[in-house]
This record gives structure tokens, sequence and C-alpha cells, in this order.
């Protein structure tokens, strides 16, 4: 590794730590404006906020926007050696143009590899501990409304409402068939309550019938302990419980809702594939900001880090539309998810060309 490629790397690198820094310090910041009154109010420990939240605030969208700030930071110092004249000779050193690029892609490698272990192996840990603290002294109650899925073994299941602090199930419902889609199976509840991580349920105000050949069942009751193959957990969860998941978790997660018929799948979908798409985009945004920042122009370094913030702005939006158009309309997460990338991959050999002239 020669001078040149240390002293490329050094800047690299250097600048994105102290970029990622700066972005995270005004995070958090806007952030603490936002919710601190909430955790002052609900009794939030000091201790609490820094190690539970903070800390791991800025490992989750410090990683998240780590393509962005690696794009930012390529502009911002690659545009100071071009102002200060460090790029000409390198480009009439007679060596091809990948030269230049290649300390680039060494850095953007290390950071790629980086984001990628933070996203399937500590990001989610990292999650559970800021969305359990948030859950608890900033979050509203969750609440779920007219919940209705499919089961394993043809089991319908139904609840008109539900919240959190309550801990209750109102006017609960399960209809089961045989494989004729003939009725086998009938329970109603006015309350039912579940017991956290088991599948236990305690019911109050039930009737429930079985229709057995030639007569039914009838059994009903003001309380009666049972167990379900189902418990609270997966029938009223946040839309973000897929951030504090691994890869293993996720995919089951994915497979037991795609079976239940739930609207968030491809939520669900969407969260399991950036992880894998945003470190990736790393290299294309490294590509396209050396390529846009390594020309000496007119108006100095301000006018290169407007084109970056173009160039994100396009990006994050493009991101956001894909994303749009896979929950409502129906596009393939994965094309949906790695559409924005190949445009901007293609956008990027366009001016990696155009530099080689």
């Amino acid at each position: 590794m020669s001078i040149i490629d240390r002293y490329i790397i050094k800047k690299f690198l250097g600048t994105y730590f102290f970029m990622l820094g700066i972005i995270m310090m005004f995070a958090m910041v806007f952030d603490i404006s936002e919710k601190l009154s909430e955790f002052i109010r609900n009794k939030a420990p000091i201790t609490g906020i820094i190690f539970d939240y903070y800390v791991n605030f800025i490992l989750y969208y410090g990683n998240l926007f780590s393509s962005m700030i690696i794009f930012l930071s390529v502009i911002w110092f690659t545009a100071k050696m071009a102002k200060d004249t460090e790029i000409v000779p390198i480009l009439f050193s007679g060596k091809p143009v990948f030269r230049l690029y290649k300390p680039y892609l060494i850095s953007a490698t290390v950071l790629m590899l980086l984001s990628l272990a933070l996203n399937h192996f500590i990001v989610p840990a990292a999650n559970k501990n800021r969305l359990d603290f948030e859950n608890e002294y900033y979050r509203n109650a969750l609440v779920v409304e007219d919940y209705y899925a499919e089961y394993p073994s043809n089991m319908y299941v139904y609840f008109s409402n539900y919240v959190e602090y309550d801990h209750r199930v109102h006017n609960f419902m399960i209809q089961q068939f045989d494989d004729q889609q003939r009725i086998k199976y009938f329970l109603k509840a006015r309350y039912a309550k579940n017991t956290p991580g088991t599948n236990n349920w305690v019911l109050e105000d039930y009737y429930e019938k079985t229709f057995e050949f030639p007569l039914g069942k009838i059994n009903y009751g003001f309380r009666k302990d049972t167990t379900f193959t189902f418990h609270m957990e997966e029938m009223a969860q946040r839309q973000n419980i897929a951030e504090t998941m691994t890869y293993s978790e996720l995919t089951s997660m994915i497979e037991r809702e795609d079976k239940k018929g739930s609207d968030l799948v491809p939520f669900y979908e969407i969260e399991l594939h950036q992880r894998t798409s945003y470190p990736f985009a790393a290299y294309v945004l490294t590509i396209i900001g050396v390529a846009v920042s390594s020309e000496k122009r007119r108006g100095g370094i301000g006018v290169n880090i407007a084109i970056g913030l173009l160039f994100v702005f396009i990006y994050i939006f493009s991101m956001k539309m894909m994303t749009v158009a896979s929950v409502n309309l129906g596009v393939p997460v994965l094309l949906a998810v790695w559409v924005p990338n190949m445009l901007f991959l293609c956008f990027a050999i366009l001016l990696y060309a155009r530099s080689q002239k």
C-alpha cells in the first residue's frame, strides 16, 4: 500500500467518523428536545436515558445513515483535495484512473463490512433495549383494533380491541374448520388475557361449542383457564418490532405472518433486505462521490457539497418511493429495495467512464 493510499484512507475514515459524530450530536439534540419532558414526567433514570437509550440510538441511526455519511465525507475531503490541487498529480501520473479509486474502495469495503456486521448481529439487540426503554418511558400504550388472522389447522382468530396497559383482549372469538371447510369448533369470550411469554390464557364470560356428529357439545361459564397455539406478543406488536430481530428471527416471523395474511409482511421483508442493500450503497455512493468532487469547480467546495446533497436527496426519495410502491402497489420487495442501488450503480459506472476520459 503506497503513501497516497494510506493518505486517502486516513482522510476518508477520519472525515467519516468526524461527520458521523457531528451528525449524531445534532440528532441527539433534536431528539432530546422532543422527548426529555416525557422522560422526566415518566421518571426515566438518567443512566437508562444515557446507556439504554442514547448509546443504542447512536448505534441504530449512525448505522442507518452510514452510506449517506460516507457519501458526504467523500464529497467533502475529495473536493478539498481538488481545491488544494492534490488530485491533479495523481490523475497525471500516468497510472490508470482506477488507481485513484483504489483507496476509496478499500475504505468503503471496511465501512460496508462494519455496517453489515452491525445490521445483522449488533443493532437488533441494541434496538431491543432502545425500543423497550422508549415504550416504557415515552410511547403511548399499544392499541390493536379489529384483529383478524388465520392460524394453522384452519383456525381463525378475531378480537375487537386490545390496549397494552390493560393486557386484556375484548370480544375474543375463535373459529376452526375441518378440511372440507365445515365448522368444527367455535369460541367466544367477552374478555381474554394471556400470561406474558406463554400460551396460557384466561377467558372470562365465555361460550364454546364443538360440532361433533351426531351432537355437538356446548360449554359456557364465567372463567376458564386454557391454552392456545399462539400468544399475545405475536398478535399485538408494533411495526418496528422487526428492528429488534436477528436474521433468523425475522425470517421466521415473516413466514409466520405470511401464513396469517398479515398486512405487515411487506414492512418486515423490507427491513430484512435493507439490512444488506444499505451497506452495499456505500460502494455506489463512494464512486459517485469521487467522480463528482475530484474536479475543481468554480464556487469551491460549496458547489460539490450542494451536488452531493442533491444526490443524497434523490437517493432517499427513490428509496422511499419504492418502499411505498412495495407496500401499497404490490411491487416485489426485492425489486423495490435494490432498484435504487442498481440505478445509481449504472450512473456511477457512467461517471467513472467519463472520468477515464
